[in-house]
């Protein structure tokens, strides 16, 4: 299976566009087209071709940004699907599929009727696709790239171009150079002819489509699936048998989390009723373990909470978000147990309560900005990272500016703050802080602001700002 325009036909598929469509993407600092659809072939467009000579071309082209990746899990998305026709299902290149069906052809009414099956579901789904059949997998790639048919047989295969044998550009313009444009006209020549001018390569593809040299299919190799279930004999309902059964499953899904150097981030705990009920806790974890001591009590409160109706008689867990694990050194002084461990268990405990995402951490954040020098992350999903460095002291805290009277650049002698009266006995500064230009804020449209550290002789000490765009003094924080 060949799909010669898949990402921009992925991309169609979720938002149509009517008229010329590119795909581009970025090479040697230039933007070039990617893939197009049939509209902007049209048009004259090719793939490698500039996107502004492009746009001269077509004014009406319309462009997004190609992605890879993306284009390269749906080909696997495709692969997965192709397994209805046959176990053996491999990538070919960047938008290809390979399938081996020896003995499951008849399962479909004979091979035309399985590839007239394939057509017809490819292009309900919207994707054009070339089809090539032959003994060999050179052969049928030979055959889905340039050939006028389906099925292959020696004399189609000998009346195509020599690009049709997977060879490389430089290889095809030699061979074109010297008058062998097809294949015929490289069978004619003596292998050691072939040999000393091109190398192996020309011979072993040639070797490869004829079925002369093995050329294996490597199927694509499912994920592992990290879930274990028990059936019991007799139905249980107290909370220590649950748990209990929860720690038999948790020990064998911990082994298979071992092996691949796995750690679980959220379980699924399904408990089957005799009356066909599921119940299901769920238990969304800290940090990725691997570790069934650890877990097993985590369990606990969503076990209590469970109905066991008239008893159950299966439970199945099952991790359905795993991360790979780092490396941790163990030593003879320190064991496996610490403080971040705990910590993470204790998120955990709370999180069960009022959701993982809402215990928080402050993490610094690089800005002059007093109120942008930090972010706010979920302290499950983050690490703390180094510490705040500020040239001057910052107060403890931080809080919308608030306006007080005063006038001049230097802090008032008196003023009063939140209904109370307060008189400066020490004041420390400026400092001037100026805003981020690239960033828009509505607060710092004032232009630049001159920070003073005030002690009042009523105790407090407060963090006031002079702005001399906009003569006028604030309050935004209070030191310890």
């Amino acid at each position: 299976m060949w799909f010669p325009r898949l990402p921009s036909e992925r991309v169609l598929r979720a938002r149509p566009v009517e008229g010329p469509f590119a795909l581009t993407l970025r090479q040697s600092n230039t933007e070039r087209i990617y893939c197009l659809n049939p509209q902007a072939e049209k048009a004259g467009l090719h793939r490698g071709m500039g996107l502004s000579d492009a746009r001269a071309f077509c004014r009406d082209l319309q462009s997004r940004p190609a992605d890879p990746e993306a284009d390269r899990r749906f080909l696997h998305v495709l692969a997965r699907w192709a397994t209805r026709y046959c176990p053996w299902v491999g990538l070919e290149g960047d938008d290809g599929l390979v399938l081996d069906i020896s003995g499951s052809a008849h399962l479909f009414g004979g091979e035309g009727a399985m590839l007239d099956d394939m057509q017809l579901r490819l292009a309900r789904a919207g994707f054009a696709v070339r089809l090539g059949l032959a003994d060999t997998r050179g052969a049928a790639w030979a055959m889905a790239h340039f050939g006028d048919g389906i099925i292959c047989s020696p004399s189609r295969l000998a009346a195509l171009p020599v690009a049709a044998l997977r060879l490389g550009g430089k290889t095809c313009i030699a061979l074109q150079r010297l008058g062998l444009r097809r294949i015929s006209d490289i069978l004619a020549l003596p292998r050691a002819t072939l040999s000393r001018r091109f190398g192996t390569d020309v011979v072993l593809r040639l070797d490869q489509a004829l079925g002369d040299q093995p050329e294996s299919i490597s199927p694509l190799s499912r994920p592992p699936h990290y879930g274990v279930r028990m059936t019991l004999p007799d139905p249980i309902g107290l909370t220590g048998d649950v748990m209990a059964g929860t720690e038999r499953l948790l020990g064998r899904l911990c082994a298979k989390l071992k092996a691949g150097d796995k750690g679980a981030r959220i379980l699924l705990l399904t408990l089957r009723r005799v009356d066909q009920a599921s119940q299901q806790v769920e238990l969304r974890l800290a940090q990725p373990l691997h570790d069934a001591a650890r877990i097993l009590p985590l369990f606990e409160r969503g076990i209590e909470g469970v109905d066991a109706g008239y008893g159950i008689d299966q439970l199945r867990l099952v991790a359905t978000r795993i991360e790979p694990l780092t490396a941790r050194q163990i030593s003879h002084s320190h064991g496996t147990d610490t403080h971040d461990d705990k910590l993470a268990d204790l998120i955990t405990r709370i999180g069960v309560r009022i959701g993982l995402e809402n215990v928080q951490r402050f993490l610094p954040a690089d800005s002059h900005i007093p109120e942008r020098g930090f972010i706010i992350s979920p302290a499950a999903y983050s690490r703390p990272q180094g510490g705040w460095v500020a040239s001057r002291p910052r107060p403890l805290r931080l809080f919308a500016p608030e306006a007080i009277t005063g006038h001049g650049p230097r802090p008032p002698a008196r003023f009063r703050w939140r209904r109370m009266a307060m008189t400066t006995g020490r004041a420390i500064g400026p400092e001037r802080i100026a805003p981020e230009w690239w960033l828009s804020d509505d607060n710092w449209r004032t232009g630049v602001r001159d920070y003073w550290q005030v002690d009042t002789k009523e105790g407090r000490r407060l963090w006031l700002f002079y702005t001399p765009q906009a003569p006028n003094w604030y309050v935004q924080g209070e030191f310890a």
